[in-house]
């Protein structure tokens, strides 16, 4: 049991860096990240059983959650006390609305997702999948002053909400069939910030693929588990090497930008244990990670329970809170809102 326990910590050890093999070159190695929960699950099942059963061998798993402080504390943050919001300067919401989907369902009045971000009473607004001219998304119009859309095809346009003047808008070029980011400009109290909105290629997975998915979370697969998982890893490698090269476009105008406080958020379509989450915690805080509680899942579907939405900030800003609303059930995402207060000078 101790061997099977150090063996278990050794995987998760090397899964939870795997965020650092670059998908072009590790295409399916790069996609093991996805295990780092169950990984982390094992773990405390053996501190929970070494509890139990031998006492004097619970820093065996005591130890794993050490050496895998880094991994852990990305994907599972725990922070109990955190700083009034009205310490902050700045509050961001970032939200795919998808569309602003009602199922064929008609609905009266305002749209619940849009009733959300005109209640946020947030300063920035990013959201992914959606366009301009929805008719859903004009009474949020009507509340901000500020507004600027980048398109590509439909579920890959996006649009940012601002109180604050918006002095230019740019696409980050990067090649994609539908998914973009734009960086935006904004004037605040005379100063120039930078609001990156991303959403980056997504895992790739038809409706057929999640279907298939979910039968076999719930067991009516067991016969086709092997095959099915090839299949499942073989669409997320391929996507995963599109979504790198995306990323790095991205991560090369953070760097050309870093003289200038900047947000970066939106739908990265990957989990924090990933290429992407690695990159850009490099250069900039992960607001969730510095502040929140809990994995934290943003996207809820399919039996698919992850944290792929972020915000990200320079070092001009402190987190002071972020958190995702899983209150409001009207995207297959949830919005993640984090609150900023600039650094002093």
């Amino acid at each position: 049991m101790v061997g099977a326990n150090i063996a278990s910590i050794i995987v998760m050890l090397l899964v939870g860096y795997s965020g650092r093999l670059h998908p072009v070159d590790h295409p399916i190695l790069s996609c093991v990240g996805l295990a780092f929960p169950a990984l982390l699950l094992i773990n405390l099942l053996f501190l929970l059983f070494w509890a139990l059963v031998r006492l004097r061998l619970v820093w065996v798993p005591l130890l794993g959650f050490l050496v895998c402080y880094y991994p852990v504390t990305t994907y599972l943050p725990l922070h109990f006390l955190s700083e009034d919001t009205a310490s902050s300067t700045l509050k961001i919401l970032s939200y795919n609305v998808k569309d602003f989907d009602t199922d064929g369902r008609d609905i009266p009045g305002i749209h619940p997702a849009c009733r959300y971000i005109v209640d946020s009473n947030a300063d920035v607004v990013c959201m992914q999948e959606v366009m301009i001219g929805h008719k859903h998304l004009q009474p949020a119009l009507e509340t901000y002053p500020y507004k600027a859309e980048m398109t590509g095809n439909l579920w890959g346009s996006m649009v940012v909400l601002s109180r604050y003047p918006i002095l230019k808008k740019e696409r980050i070029p990067y090649p994609s069939d539908g998914n973009l980011s734009m960086a935006v400009t904004l004037d605040i109290d005379g100063e120039e910030v930078v609001v990156v909105n991303n959403h980056f290629q997504t895992s790739g997975l038809s409706a057929d693929d999640k279907r298939d998915f979910r039968e076999m979370m719930n067991g009516n697969k067991r016969n086709e588990i092997r095959e099915e998982s090839r299949h499942l890893l073989s669409i997320l490698g391929e996507s995963a090497s599109l979504r790198a090269r995306q990323v790095d476009k991205v991560a090369a105008y953070v760097r050309d930008h870093q003289d200038k406080p900047l947000i970066l958020c939106g739908d990265f379509n990957e989990t924090p244990i990933s290429y992407s989450h690695e990159t850009f915690a490099r250069l900039l805080t992960d607001c969730y990670v510095a502040t929140g509680n809990g994995v934290g899942w943003s996207y809820n579907s399919n039996r698919i329970h992850v944290r792929i939405d972020n915000v990200f900030c320079s070092p001009h800003w402190q987190p002071v809170k972020c958190e995702i609303d899983t209150k409001i059930h009207a995207s297959d995402h949830f919005p993640i809102i984090c609150y900023l207060k600039k650094h002093d000078n």
